[in-house]
C-alpha cells in the first residue's frame, strides 16, 4: 500500500462497511485473518473496514481478489468503487468556502435518503437566494464571501431529486423574514412548490408544550453503512455516526408524531405567504431589514 495517502473521506465508510459485509458474508476469515492474507497490519485492516482510512481503487481490488470474489461480481465492485473515487465540486472547494460545507456536500452525494429537522431557519438545501444572501450578509459574510457561499450552497441543492428527501421546518423559522417582505414570499412560494419535485415538508407548528432538540439537524441514510447525523454548531457542524447517531430514530418518530400532515403544512403554508402579502406599514418596514445590506451590495 502507498505510504502517502489522502485523508479519509465520507464515501471510505461506505466503501469499508461494503467490504467489511463481503468478508463476513462471502468468507470464513476474520479480520485478523484477512488482514494477514492481504500483508498488512490489523489496525490498517480496521481502519479499512470502518471507513477511517482512505481507500483506493486499487485497495478494493486487493482485498476482493483476495477474497476469491468470482471475476464478474469482482469488476461490478470494481466498477462500484471507481464510481466512489469520481471527484466532486466538493473536492475544488471555492474561496470562502469553508472545508465543511465540502465535506457536507460528500455525505450527501452518497446518502440515499435526507431527512431535516430545521429550528429557527429554513434548511440550506431549500433555500432561496434572496433569503440565503440576507441570511449571510446578516452573519458579517462580506458580500463577495455570501455570493460565493451562495454557489456552493446552490450546487448542494442540485443533490434533491436525485435522493429521497424530507423537511420538518418549525413555523418559528418560516415566519422570519430574511431577504425582506418579498425574498420572504418567494421563499414561502418555494416551499409550496417543492411538492411538484417530489419533496416532503411538514410544519411543525409554534408554541407546542412539546420538548424537543433544540438544534437543527441532518439525518443521512446510506446504502452499504450505518446512518450520519450533521447536527449543526456555530461555524460549521458536527458528524455523528453509530451509536451517537441512534438516539436520533426516536427524535424523527417523535417529529413525525407532532408535524402537520403534507396536506395540512401546505395549509399553513398558504397561510404564511397570504399573511406576508398583507404586510403593510411597520411590519414591512421591520421585515426589509434583513434585506437592507443585500440589497445595497447588489446595486
Amino acid at each position: 500500500m502507498p505510504n502517502k495517502r489522502q485523508p479519509p473521506r465520507p464515501r471510505d465508510r461506505i466503501i469499508g462497511s461494503r467490504l467489511r459485509a463481503i468478508r463476513r458474508e462471502r468468507t470464513d476469515l476474520s479480520l485478523e485473518a484477512a488482514a494477514k492474507v492481504l500483508g498488512w497490519g490489523l489496525a490498517t485492516m480496521s481502519r479499512i473496514e470502518n471507513g477511517q482510512r482512505h481507500i483506493s481503487t486499487e485497495d478494493v481490488a486487493m482485498i476482493v481478489t483476495a477474497y476469491r470474489i468470482p471475476a464478474a461480481e469482482r469488476d461490478e465492485i470494481l466498477a462500484e468503487a471507481r464510481a466512489e473515487n469520481a471527484s466532486g465540486w466538493w473536492d475544488r472547494p471555492l474561496p470562502g468556502v469553508p472545508a465543511e460545507m465540502g465535506t457536507l456536500a460528500s455525505y450527501e452525494a452518497d446518502a440515499n435518503g435526507l431527512i431535516n429537522w430545521a429550528v429557527s431557519l429554513v434548511p440550506g438545501l431549500l433555500q432561496t437566494e434572496d433569503y440565503a444572501m440576507a441570511l449571510m450578509l446578516s452573519q458579517d459574510h462580506p458580500q463577495e464571501v455570501a455570493e460565493l457561499r451562495w454557489v456552493a450552497r446552490r450546487r448542494r441543492q442540485k443533490i434533491l431529486g436525485t435522493v429521497d428527501y424530507r423537511a420538518y421546518i418549525s413555523e418559528t423559522a418560516l415566519r422570519t423574514p430574511f431577504g425582506g417582505p418579498e425574498g420572504h414570499r418567494m421563499q414561502i412560494r418555494h416551499l409550496l412548490n417543492a411538492r411538484e419535485r417530489g419533496i416532503s415538508i411538514r410544519v411543525v407548528p409554534e408554541h407546542l408544550p412539546v420538548g424537543l432538540i433544540s438544534h437543527s439537524w441532518l439525518y443521512m441514510t446510506f446504502p452499504h453503512t450505518t446512518p450520519v447525523v450533521n447536527v449543526e454548531v456555530a461555524g460549521g457542524g458536527v458528524y455523528l455516526h453509530d451509536d451517537q447517531a441512534e438516539p436520533y430514530v426516536k427524535l424523527l418518530t417523535r417529529l413525525d408524531h407532532i408535524a402537520l400532515s403534507t396536506a395540512e403544512s401546505q395549509t399553513r403554508l398558504r397561510s404564511i405567504l397570504k399573511e406576508a402579502r398583507s404586510w403593510t406599514g411597520a411590519s414591512r418596514a421591520s421585515a426589509a431589514t434583513a434585506a437592507t445590506v443585500y440589497r445595497s451590495g447588489r446595486t
